[in-house]
């Protein structure tokens, strides 16, 4: 039975590289989500912290599914 490989080499590094990108985004906004409700709490408005907080567990786990998609692409296939 033949190995069949999904992506060239080359097209393997953009798809990589454009998860690897949006990741990056996806932790600039979850920054920005701190920044801003750590601004919010401190000036007592305690009504953004849950929802906030609901927003960064999502891109969490968003990440942590992009990062195992990588993981998934780059594994020796045999």
């Amino acid at each position: 039975m033949a190995l069949r490989h999904p992506f060239t080499r080359e097209q393997r590094s953009t798809v990589i590289s454009a998860i690897l990108l949006f990741e990056l985004m996806l932790c600039l906004l979850q920054l920005f989500l701190l920044t801003a409700t750590m601004n919010a709490h401190l000036g007592g408005d305690d009504a953004v912290v849950l929802p906030a907080a609901a927003a960064s567990v999502a891109c969490l786990l968003l990440n942590l599914g992009l990062l195992r998609y990588i993981y998934k692409l780059e594994r020796p296939r045999g």
